[in-house]
């Protein structure tokens, strides 16, 4: 399969631009990688251990970004707007993607201020660490973990199956969910938790006193829950702010839940307390360690399009509302208006309301295993 991109520009290059730009490096037939970043010492670091093919200062990076099919922004996502403000005054027509945890503001940013021939994709890989900066780059960083995709209705299939194909290369799970979906989501499964973990390091602070050695307790379950409240206070006041709406709801269904336990408890509720505890605990066992595709039962999912706006969005979301996992993504052209959408699936989801959803939206849908042999 060729490269999906030829020239990617990756504008900063810490933790999350760093890990993207040694990760595609590392590909059989790697795309030639461009950093971008103001700081001198992190550009040296990055060329000295062939993390990028070259690095440049932002000031210099006109020519880099035009001559780039595709630039991925991972800076803060309020240090983004910047950057597609300049790609606009640019006439960059090319693709467009970012790394930030929020997608509903900077997807309207990119609305805004992008070129009518460029193509913006919001993407979040699901992916991090406690470190920072380019010290703690890993090409492996990604695989295996979700990365999130968030087509809009003028998403071009072309666009889409490519920035899907560079992503499942470097061992991610591509996803597709919308901005405003993505933005609820992330608010409870990734914000809420930092301010959870904050608040009880701070409780435990409190608790401990002048004179105290609460803290010097503190280990086994509380270290592994407050890790992550050890995170950049600028970064995440930036991140709950650019999701405030999402985040202020997530705090409310998480305050809901405590006062949940506090009146059983209150109660002297045993059985409730007992079925409380257990529902999370079955939740949480349920949670894969690893996923691993279950190859021999892969199946090809075909979708006839015309050149329609929002018809790549429509499969996408449809699928990952079916909790269908995409494992790949292609398209062959029929004629200048019309092709053949081709989903690789994996055995996760409801197949059929996905194929029944599709029929019902006017979409001319086949269904057919993958490897027909390997199922026989």
């Amino acid at each position: 399969m060729t490269r999906p991109f030829d020239t990617v520009v990756v504008v900063g290059i810490g933790l999350i631009g760093g890990s993207l730009a040694a990760a595609l490096r590392a590909l059989p037939e790697p795309p030639r990688v461009i950093g971008v970043d103001p700081d001198e010492r992190t550009r040296a670091l990055a060329r000295e251990r062939a993390i990028v093919h070259d690095a440049v200062a932002p000031a210099e990076a006109d020519t880099a970004l035009m001559a780039a099919e595709l630039v991925v922004l991972a800076t803060p996502a309020g240090a983004a707007g910047e950057w597609l403000a300049r790609l606009g005054r640019l006439g960059y027509a090319g693709v467009v993607t970012d790394v930030a945890s929020t997608k509903t503001g900077i997807t309207a940013d990119a609305e805004r201020s992008l070129a009518d021939d460029a193509t913006f994709i919001g993407g979040h890989p699901m992916a991090g660490s406690e470190r920072s900066g380019i010290e703690a780059a890993d090409p492996e960083l990604f695989r295996g973990a979700y990365y999130v995709l968030c087509p809009s209705n003028d998403t071009p299939i072309d666009a889409y199956s490519r920035l899907h194909q560079l992503v499942t290369s470097i061992g991610a799970r591509a996803i597709a969910i919308s901005p405003d979906a993505h933005d609820r989501a992330v608010a409870a499964i990734s914000h809420a938790p930092h301010i959870a973990a904050s608040a009880l390091t701070n409780l435990a602070a409190e608790r401990a006193g002048d004179g105290e050695d609460v803290l010097r307790l503190a280990a086994g379950g509380f270290k592994d829950m407050t890790r992550i409240a050890a995170g950049s206070p600028d970064l995440w006041a930036g991140i709950c702010l650019d999701n405030r709406d999402a985040v202020i709801g997530a705090l409310g269904d998480l305050s809901a839940q405590l006062g949940s336990f506090s009146a059983l408890l209150d109660a002297g509720d045993r059985a409730g307390l007992r079925e409380w505890l257990d529902r999370a605990a079955q939740v949480r066992r349920a949670l894969p360690a690893q996923w691993v595709p279950a190859s021999a039962r892969l199946r090809e999912l075909t979708v006839a399009m015309t050149d329609r706006p929002g018809a790549v969005s429509a499969v996408t979301l449809a699928a990952a509302r079916a909790r269908c996992n995409v494992e790949d993504i292609g398209i062959d052209h029929v004629t200048e208006d019309t092709a053949l959408l081709r989903l690789v699936l994996t055995d996760e989801g409801d197949v059929d309301a996905l194929v029944n959803g599709l029929r019902a939206d006017g979409f001319d849908v086949t269904l057919a295993p993958l490897d027909p042999e390997a199922q026989a």
